[in-house]
């Protein structure tokens, strides 16, 4: 009996130890499975950021699960778990999505974005694959981006109607003026042709400036739906802009004041884009204030997000009924006064269409006879 007992004790052991030694094994199966689970996650979103068109990827509750880089780089970077509708508010997007996710079939959307820049998307959205990404069930939106194509044919038909518009009057004063003197009474008269040749040169610079605005801003419509993403020092911005006027506000005694703060001064932006914004506010800062005056440029930090700037002059300000349409292409204030300064007409419009592709905004206040004051909010530069 004492026999059997021992041999039951060894059996139970026995199967103890075979048990204990299988549930080992099966832990560690189940570690190198997870291990080679997150290996294979990784890969997915390497590959995914790879790709130059936009990606996101939602979970049944519609909240972002995953966004490429391109993604984050067009809409922004803080989009995880954010819901869908908080980054594309087109009711007919999210008709789609959920009749993908009622049905489970894939289907192909044009979207057109107005705000904050126009964009024109067509996104394929089906389902994806079980446990892509290490999610049960999820959503594969691919967003291409057909904004470029859709602006270039507006923005050629802008641009030819504002050419032959705007350039008609210097061209014919350069007509006039070369008939004048090559077919006209001033054919032999030396005066007539010392008046009229710096009266083309002025047109011809004149002309030279216009197409070279509509340009830059033809080129700025285009890319406006892009987000800058930049790290740029504010303060390095003003203080070159400042060195480029030097002349100017020597000329005319005018004293350019800043104040940034230099514990907040990093906003995301594109440095060139910044640089083209100050120095059009700057220089009409400049060309409509009288000698002796004052120009003050000052920042603070509004948000946590936020970045408020204000340029400040004491020059001629603005008429009140004047100021809905002050950033408005080719509209002038005084016509004759903005021309004699070398002034197109575009200056404001580039800078309403720069700070918009900033995700900024943008205001003026004047006062007639007291001065213009422009307020510039542009995001702040966050590390993560």
């Amino acid at each position: 009996m004492q026999e059997f007992f021992i041999l039951l004790s060894g059996f139970a052991l026995g199967f103890f130890y075979f048990k204990m030694n299988e549930k080992k094994i099966s832990q560690k199966n189940i570690k190198e499975n997870i291990v080679v689970s997150e290996d294979l996650i990784i890969s997915e979103k390497k590959v995914l950021d790879q790709i130059p068109n936009q990606i996101i990827i939602i979970n049944k509750e519609k909240n972002i699960i995953f966004a490429n880089k391109s993604a984050e780089e067009r809409f922004e970077k803080n989009i995880k778990q954010k819901h869908i509708a908080e980054v594309v508010r087109r009711p007919e997007f999210l008709e789609t999505i959920d009749n993908v996710l009622r049905n489970n079939i894939s289907t192909v959307i044009k979207t057109e974005i107005k705000n904050p820049t126009y964009q024109v998307y067509e996104s394929y959205i089906f389902p994806s694959p079980q446990f892509f990404l290490g999610v049960k069930y999820s959503v594969f939106i691919l967003m291409r981006d057909l904004t470029d194509v859709y602006k270039i044919q507006q923005l050629k038909s802008d641009f030819v109607a504002n050419v032959s518009h705007e350039l008609r009057t210097p061209l014919q004063t350069i007509k006039l003026g070369l008939e004048t003197i090559s077919q006209g009474h001033g054919k032999d008269d030396e005066e007539a042709k010392k008046n009229f040749l710096p009266l083309m040169h002025q047109e011809s610079i004149r002309m030279e400036n216009l197409v070279n605005d509509l340009l830059t801003l033809s080129k700025i419509e285009q890319q406006e739906h892009i987000r800058p993403s930049q790290k740029i020092n504010l303060q390095e911005i003003i203080e070159y802009v400042q060195k480029f006027y030097q002349e100017s506000l020597l000329k005319k005694n005018i004293n350019l004041i800043i104040n940034i703060d230099t514990n907040n001064a990093n906003v995301t932006g594109d440095k060139d884009k910044l640089i083209e914004i100050f120095s059009n506010l700057i220089s009409n800062s400049i060309k409509y204030s009288d000698a002796k005056k004052n120009i003050y440029i000052s920042s603070n930090k509004k948000t946590n997000d936020r970045l408020e700037i204000k340029i400040k002059d004491e020059g001629i300000g603005i008429p009140q009924e004047a100021l809905p349409r002050i950033s408005e292409r080719f509209f002038r204030v005084d016509a004759d006064r903005s021309k004699k300064a070398g002034g197109t007409g575009l200056g404001l419009a580039i800078v309403k269409h720069l700070i918009k592709q900033h995700r900024g905004e943008f205001k003026i206040q004047s006062t007639l006879g007291a001065g213009t004051e422009v307020t510039i909010l542009l995001p702040t530069y966050s590390e993560h």
